[in-house]
């Protein structure tokens, strides 16, 4: 592989790396307890998926 030929300069790199941005993870409530969870995901809280209980959650 061949080397650069010049030096890019830091507004080039900067207007590249515009898109690289850390976005907040999407929630959605869940139906039965109401409390924030991925969507499409089992609620950690009650367990339940599309009405139906998915996983078992340990209460303490």
């Amino acid at each position: 592989m061949t080397s650069p030929r010049r030096r890019q300069s830091a507004t080039r790199g900067r207007k590249r790396r515009t898109h690289w941005k850390v976005r907040k993870p999407a929630l959605s409530t869940c139906p039965s307890c109401g409390k924030p969870k991925p969507p499409h995901f089992a609620c950690p809280h009650c367990g339940y998926y599309k009405g139906r209980v998915a996983i078992v959650v340990e209460t303490k």
